[in-house]
């Protein structure tokens, strides 16, 4: 009787304590984003930290496409760079006609260039899935990114549209002049968009979005329209992109052509692909890292886009459930209590993986650096393209760290295994 009402007691605990985790998190997030400023207040922080908010709105919409209904786009820029173009031809017309419209609800309209672009092209583009819905999106999107190289009265023609942010009318006395102010701006609506969004992964639309991607046959014979959910989800994509293109105008002050562009729109699918489409969390974990290295890198290296390919691959061949999933399989081991019997494994793995990514990288820079002669310089020691010692460290750390690594990786499988078997006994893992 004892052992009945304790385990009832755990069972009408467990939701309380679900629901104040998960409330919890979205509290802690909410107060990261408003300490950050504060704590870097740097003005290349401040620039850093809004790209970042920007790119995970921007993830965020391409994840309804690709994890949550199986949709993959390749010129998922284009509600992207028609948010932009909107929101700049919205905040002129404002300061021409003198309207009473404030800054911050720029986004919003913004995301209304994205959603009628979405509404006017996405019944034909829907129709099919898989290969035939990525190919058109691939033209579409090198269509449109064209013709605003075109349409000069529109796009603005090579120099794109400029505009003033500070011109509109002021709203609590903030200007948006300063780069704090437009961080809040982006914080703002990045909250607002993230809980917009995963509140649609909890409708009935996001939970059958779901089952057309797993099983669209199956989901007809029940009675529903595949070809409408797809249209859907694929207008409410357009609508938080274009929402994303909008805080890149106000952000940059301008909207020209490479909104449009294969970069862009390659750069949203690494950043969701790379963070996890499986978890709603994984496009944000994504957008932040590829964010942060595009930044890094460009200042680093002229070849930072074949470092974005090598990662890419990486993620693809080792963990196709990207960061997050990554970060998920490790959930039933830390219930267990049996992830500490995996930690000695990965210490170890972690010198001989280090190594081996150095020899990448040395190979890399000693090729993309030998006509230049530039001396590169990784964790302060200078290597000469041109030198033989260069290349001779390369192959050693690149076969010898390969060798290492993989006998240690195959530890790692060990280890993993017989703390997988301890939870599974547990009833943490099934």
């Amino acid at each position: 009787m004892t052992t009945t009402n304790t385990s009832t007691s755990k069972i009408a605990d467990k939701p309380a304590g679900d629901g104040m985790r998960f409330y919890g998190v979205w509290l802690i997030g909410i107060a990261a984003l408003i300490v950050l400023p504060m704590v870097f207040s740097s003005g290349g922080s401040l620039t850093s930290f809004s790209l970042i908010g920007i790119a995970i709105v921007f993830a965020l919409s391409y994840n309804i496409l690709l994890g949550q209904t199986g949709l993959l786009s390749f010129g998922h820029a284009v509600h992207y760079g028609l948010g932009g173009f909107a929101a700049c031809h919205m905040m002129n017309a404002v300061v021409s006609h003198g309207w009473p419209i404030p800054l911050p609800f720029i986004p919003l309209f913004g995301g209304l260039g994205g959603l009628v672009f979405a509404i006017i092209i996405g019944w034909v583009m829907t129709k099919r899935a898989g290969t035939v819905f990525a190919m058109i999106s691939l033209g579409i999107g090198e269509l449109v990114a064209s013709s605003s190289l075109i349409l000069r009265s529109v796009f603005g023609g090579e120099s794109g549209i400029t505009t003033d942010r500070t011109a509109l009318p002021k709203m609590f006395g903030w200007s948006f002049g300063p780069q704090l102010q437009v961080y809040y701006l982006i914080a703002f609506w990045l909250v607002l968009s993230a809980i917009a969004m995963y509140a649609l992964t909890r409708t009935p639309l996001g939970r059958i979005s779901n089952a057309v991607r797993d099983n669209p046959e199956r989901v007809q014979f029940i009675g529903y329209d595949p070809h409408v959910v797809r249209y859907l989800a694929f207008c409410f994509a357009g609508f938080f992109a274009g929402v994303a293109g909008g805080l890149a105008a106000i952000n940059f002050e301008i909207a020209n052509s490479a909104y449009l562009g294969a970069i862009q729109s390659g750069l949203v699918l690494f950043s969701t692909f790379i963070g996890g489409t499986a978890y709603f969390f994984g496009p944000i974990l994504g957008a932040i890292l590829v964010t942060y290295l595009q930044l890094g890198l460009t200042s680093v290296t002229s070849v930072w886009q074949l470092y974005f390919g090598i990662i890419f691959i990486g993620i693809v061949m080792f963990s196709p459930g990207g960061i997050a999933g990554l970060v998920m399989m490790h959930r039933p081991l830390v219930r267990a209590g049996t992830l500490w019997t995996v930690i000695p494994s990965y210490l170890v793995a972690v010198v001989p993986t280090v190594a081996l990514a150095c020899g990448v990288i040395l190979t890399i820079e000693t090729i993309a650096r030998y006509s230049g002669g530039d001396v590169i310089n990784l964790f302060g020691i200078g290597f000469r393209p041109t030198s033989p010692v260069t290349w001779v460290a390369a192959a050693v750390l690149v076969i010898g760290g390969a060798f290492v690594a993989r006998l240690t990786w195959r530890r790692i499988a060990d280890a993993w295994d017989r703390a997988a078997t301890v939870a599974r006994d547990r009833g943490y893992l099934a």
